[in-house]
């Protein structure tokens, strides 16, 4: 029988909008396939929390239907239809917001929805027709010009004035989430300890570029120019990010350092400690946030005879760049990006590099990753093909974690067969490849672990080649005072040793200002409880408490790669503003505490 995606669609939306109008749980339930998901962002749960099969579905509404009071359920552009699955967006409304979703029927009934919050009612941010006029006509004595106000505005606030969210970290997740907040004003202090913004980029080393393609790295606002490099090098990322925190006069603290944090339990607010310039400042914010990337501190083993070595040893995080190293044996322990990237960028200064592998990791090349992973939503034929930003990453979000690794197999299967060439050459050189614990590859284990793979932009070739040297299937076992011993009894010759070894979990942070047991309270971030390599069970169903209400008042996680960072920011933002504004937020479905630091 042939499906009219478009019927099929507007029916399944006049029989749920119907059932959520009379407040019958059960009815609503009845509509979504037994093997369903209910994916929500803030707006039924204020939470980012998936309903996974009828019985969750159901028992959300129980909950929350009532409060909500959802309406004005609308097919948005015209539904499609693919090997029997309908896809439809829409649009609707709370009783205190407006949203976005996506559906996906199977067999007339919801396999899968998203519904996410877009803008909070009476708050909504000033653009279009309500954008602010900017010149004030007239005669006025005493007027302040735009200047004024803002040099005003950065004498006041944290001193005279008190911020209501302060963010801690001012890289690309800090301010993409200030950006959202001063829209929709919301007084924000962003803490950063290096000098100028993008230097968390600019220190890094010489070779360092942007992994993803251009079209899945935009800020919210203001995307980079259409000239702007598919991979953008990380001193121009840099300068970008510090462009940005001025054009949206985002009140950025540069070389200031947060020292510690209190949360006052009577008066619901923070007592946060920076040291700016050298000088001590106490902030008192409601809200607190830890804007810190993915990760903590560098993870940086404990090998014997550490202590001894002669040479140059440091963690990938402080590598400057291999020009003082050529003609020098170097030693870089670890198999995933940024050992690859150091190992490469060594190579190419003339060192003599070999990798230390424990572990299998997973190669994407770059190109083959952009086509058969990215292309669809994030390229050049994407948006000739009408797709935005904004609808891309919304595309993305439909997808349940429960269910994402099948959406991927396949494209890791078909970039088995392209590239199998060079994986074919790289096993022979004795790498130990991995496509993921279920063959779902990178993306994958980014949310689940963060860690284990390369995307490949030219070093898996060298060590194809042997230009890398590469020991794998083995650890260090002692170091001396010119080389480093390792596991198989081994010697290798060392100037440099590079820890190339990953981060804690960003919870690390938390124990270092509040306090361990705050730390332990809150819990780990990331990882989805897949029970797969590095990601322990049970399933959590979302990421770990990124973007999202903690088991500490008023303490909240934002980071990410820049597509998360620019995604969940809208998210987390109007979390920030209703209460702000005293509109009450209930959590549904508070995740529990399964694993600490």
């Amino acid at each position: 029988m042939t499906i009219n995606p478009t019927q099929a669609a507007a029916d399944w939306l006049e029989q749920f909008g119907a059932a959520l109008k009379s407040n019958d749980p059960d009815a609503v339930a009845a509509l979504f396939q037994e093997d369903c998901y209910w994916r929500d962002l803030v707006s039924f749960t204020w939470n980012i929390k998936t309903m996974e099969g009828r019985q969750q579905v159901r028992d959300m509404l129980a909950a929350r239907l009532a409060d909500t009071a959802p309406s004005n359920w609308r097919l948005e552009g015209e539904p499609t239809e693919a090997d029997g699955v309908v896809d439809a967006w829409l649009t609707f409304e709370t009783g205190v917001a407006r949203g976005r979703g996506h559906l996906r029927l199977k067999d007339g009934r919801a396999w899968t929805l998203l519904t996410t919050m877009t803008e909070l009612k009476g708050h909504e941010e000033k653009t279009g027709e309500r954008r602010a006029k900017g010149a004030e006509h007239g005669v006025q004595k005493g007027r302040l010009s735009w200047l004024e106000k803002r040099q005003q505005e950065e004498r006041e606030l944290g001193y005279s004035a008190q911020p209501y969210c302060v963010i801690i970290g001012g890289g690309q997740g800090g301010i993409a989430l200030g950006a959202r907040l001063k829209r929709l004003g919301v007084p924000t202090i962003i803490v950063e300890r290096n000098p100028r913004a993008g230097d968390s980029w600019r220190n890094r080393y010489k070779s360092l570029c942007l992994h993803d393609p251009v079209w899945y790295d935009h800020l919210p606002y203001l995307p980079f120019p259409d000239d702007w490099p598919v991979f953008a090098p990380k001193d121009k990322v840099g300068d970008w990010l510090e462009m940005y925190t001025k054009v949206m006069e985002l009140n950025y603290w540069s070389s200031t350092e947060a020292v510690s944090a209190r949360f006052d339990e009577e008066k619901k607010e923070w007592e946060v400690l920076v040291r700016r310039n050298g000088e001590d400042v106490t902030l008192r914010p409601k809200q607190l946030v830890f804007a810190l990337g993915v990760s903590g501190f560098p993870n940086v083993p404990k090998i014997e005879g550490a202590e001894d070595f002669q040479g140059v040893q440091h963690h990938s995080s402080k590598h400057p760049g291999g020009e003082a190293f050529a003609g020098k044996k170097a030693v870089v322990l670890g198999a995933n990006n940024s050992a690859h990237d150091i190992c490469a960028d060594l190579w190419e200064n003339g060192a003599d590099v070999t990798m230390i592998q424990r572990s299998s990791t997973h190669i994407a090349p770059s190109e083959s990753l952009m086509e058969l992973a990215l292309g669809g939503l994030y390229s050049e034929q994407a948006v000739a093909n009408g797709i935005t930003t904004d609808k891309a990453d919304l595309t993305f979000a439909s997808v349940p974690y429960k269910i994402m690794h099948t959406f991927h197999i396949p494209v890791y299967e078909e970039m088995k067969k392209r590239d199998a060439d060079l994986y074919e050459r790289l096993e022979k050189a004795g790498f130990m490849l991995d496509f993921g614990d279920d063959g779902s590859g990178l993306f994958m284990k980014y949310l689940r672990r963060g860690s284990g793979y390369y995307i490949d932009v030219g070093a898996s070739e060298l060590v194809a080649n042997g230009s890398i040297k590469l020991k794998s299937r083995v650890d260090i076992r002692r170091i001396k005072a010119n080389s480093v011993e390792l596991s198989d009894g081994t010697e290798l010759p060392a100037d440099l040793l590079v820890y190339a070894t990953g981060y804690g979990s960003m919870n690390g942070w938390v124990a270092r200002l509040v306090s361990p047991e705050v730390a332990d309270k809150v819990g780990k971030c990331w990882g989805l409880g897949s029970a797969t390599t590095k990601d322990p069970g049970p399933w959590e169903g979302e990421l770990r408490n990124m973007w999202k209400p903690t088991a500490q008042e008023n303490m909240w996680f934002h980071g990410g790669n820049l597509h998360q960072s620019r995604h969940y920011s809208r998210y987390l933002s109007l979390q920030l503003k209703a209460r702000m504004e005293g509109i009450p937020t209930p959590v549904y479905g508070q995740a529990e505490v399964h694993h600490l630091r």
